[in-house]
């Protein structure tokens, strides 16, 4: 828990909560897709990892990283996290090393990882353009919109990504019938 939110006896309300507090104070640009996303559109899946696309700016990815190693965050890759941050770097890693992710996990007895995705279907620019978001104590999440978050899924194509778009598609057509935007919906 934040010292401000412990001061005012507030508890976290949600998972990665001084993270995500401290991204939005320093102007981070991220939109949050993968398990949690799924979860905050409406799906319901056990998912603890934290992933982020995030605008792919050294200056960014700095603040990033700055903010992840204050809160007791490491490296899950045997190098200096901070060489992300080098534009030429990650594209060799991409390129010749297949990153599709940088992980950052707080503990070897914790279940708290955030993964920045390096590589992705979608860009930064295509997911943020259309991003909902949701203000919740005043803290803004940036979460990927359901048409984006089915697009990002479809590419990879995995039986858990089909799930979850097979889900999403549900809980939203429910959710437009109850709604009343459509009187019948046939799965």
């Amino acid at each position: 828990m934040s010292e401000a939110n412990a001061s005012k006896g507030q508890t976290k309300m949600i998972l990665y909560e001084d993270i995500l507090r401290a991204f939005q104070k320093r102007d981070v640009q991220y939109v949050i897709v993968g398990g949690i996303a799924f979860n905050l559109l409406g799906g319901e899946r056990n998912t603890l990892d934290l992933d982020i696309l995030v605008e792919m700016t050294d200056g960014n990815l700095r603040k990033i990283i700055t903010i992840l190693k204050k809160a007791g965050y490491h490296a899950k890759q045997p190098v200096d996290p901070m060489l992300i941050a080098d534009k030429k770097t990650r594209e060799d890693w991409t390129k010749n090393k297949h990153m599709k992710a940088f992980n950052f996990y707080k503990g070897e007895s914790t279940y708290e990882e955030v993964d920045i995705i390096i590589d992705s279907p979608l860009d930064f620019k295509g997911a943020i353009k259309d991003a909902v978001k949701a203000k919740i104590r005043g803290l803004t999440l940036v979460v990927i919109s359901p048409k984006n978050f089915i697009r990002m899924k479809k590419k990879s194509g995995r039986d858990v990504d089909l799930r979850d778009i097979a889900e999403l598609k549900l809980v939203r057509g429910v959710r437009q019938c109850l709604n009343g935007k459509v009187r019948e919906k046939r799965y």
